[in-house]
């Protein structure tokens, strides 16, 4: 046991990552949720000594991303919004690109209906829970409810809005089975989008450890939208707002879906972050 401080325990993983092709500061983060400490906290104990079991479960965390596994699963959290969600292998972790689609539909939500009317808005596929409890967090008037075909990310999602206080309607089901027979003034959905053969070049990370069936989709990654727009006519008051996030490449076909099922609409494309479309 060569690194027996904070600085000495750092100092090692950061070279082990680097040498595995890690970002070195997932030495930090991983040190810090062993200590339960944030950044500040683990700098002004640079110096203090580890016990032999700390330093032992943060070499096995070390080892674990170095060989592939995403530290939001290691630690089993990931920060959205200001908030801590809890993640495992059964949701797709929350990426701060889907933080755009919530102030975007935040901002159109107000333009639309106020800034505290009760809408009923819909989450698609939800995952972790992130966009569902955000938004009732976010615009605590509307009622939202969510819906995913998988029970084990329900089972998380339901996990993150007990320990983060929203009332959200989880459904289990596929896209909008759940919720189709009543109106909805906001839909909201960060479908899986990517086409199959886009795995060659994705990171064996992502690959290796979150759901596929969260990353995946038939018809070059484009099959939800298209059922999305044939299903949502029916579904919607008016006036209604519907939010996705979408590949980069989608733009201009995913808009063709929903201007065949809604001629009188706007629809926007909008660059993420990243200046790519979301």
């Amino acid at each position: 046991m060569k690194h027996k401080t904070i600085f000495e325990a750092l100092h090692w993983a950061s070279s082990f990552l680097v040498e595995n092709g890690r970002d070195e500061n997932a030495a930090r983060i991983l040190l810090q949720h062993i200590l339960q400490t944030n950044y500040s906290g683990l700098m002004m104990r640079i110096q203090d000594a580890l016990s032999e079991e700390q330093i032992k479960l943060f070499e096995q965390y070390v080892i674990e991303h170095a060989n592939g596994c995403p530290v939001q699963y290691i630690t089993g959290v990931e920060e959205f919004y200001g908030r801590t969600f809890h993640v495992d292998e059964s949701v797709l972790i929350p990426r701060p690109e889907t933080e755009e689609l919530i102030l975007g539909a935040l901002e159109r939500i107000r333009r639309l209906f106020g800034s505290n009317s009760e809408v009923k808005l819909a989450d698609i596929g939800t995952g972790s829970g992130a966009i569902a409890i955000t938004m009732k967090l976010e615009y605590p008037s509307a009622s939202v409810t969510a819906t995913d075909i998988s029970e084990e990310a329900l089972a998380t999602a339901n996990k993150n809005a007990t320990g983060l206080n929203a009332q959200v309607d989880f459904r289990l089901g596929d896209l909008t089975e759940p919720i189709q027979n009543e109106k909805w003034d906001v839909v909201l959905s960060n479908p899986p989008y990517i086409a199959f053969d886009e795995a060659r070049e994705m990171s064996e990370v992502v690959l290796e450890h979150e759901p596929h069936t969260a990353l995946f989709a038939e018809e070059n990654g484009l099959i939800l939208y298209r059922k999305l727009a044939q299903s949502l006519p029916n579904l919607l008051n008016k006036p209604a707002l519907i939010g996705l996030e979408i590949g980069y490449t989608q733009g201009e076909e995913v808009a063709n879906f929903f201007k065949n099922s809604f001629p009188q609409a706007k629809i926007e494309i909008v660059k993420d972050i990243n200046k790519k479309i979301e």
